[in-house]
């Protein structure tokens, strides 16, 4: 998986490429657990993630946790087997798709 950032401001934007599985999530989980301190809202765009595992799953509840009291996490772009994955387990209710 490549991960792309752009930082405005208090925003992080994340694009994420390729697969959100056992092997990549270790290193979503690191790069943003640098930012969750410094940022007020995060936004992942799901447009190139052809896969997400539960896994990757964690790393986004964890994110979504760490955010709560900010501006939280927006998923862009989220195709419709990504999206299934989130509505199927119930994280699509918890965070906010565009």
């Amino acid at each position: 998986m490549t991960i792309n950032a752009n930082r405005q401001d208090d925003t992080l934007t994340v694009t994420l490429e390729g697969r959100l599985d056992t092997l990549s999530a270790p290193e979503l989980e690191e790069f943003l657990g640098k930012y969750y301190a410094s940022v007020s809202e995060i936004i992942i765009d799901f447009e190139k993630l052809d896969y997400v595992s539960s896994a990757g799953l964690r790393v986004m509840l964890k994110a979504y946790k760490a955010m709560t009291d900010k501006g939280g996490v927006t998923i862009r772009n989220a195709n419709t087997l990504v999206r299934g994955v989130f509505d199927v387990t119930g994280f699509g209710d918890v965070f906010h798709f565009e």
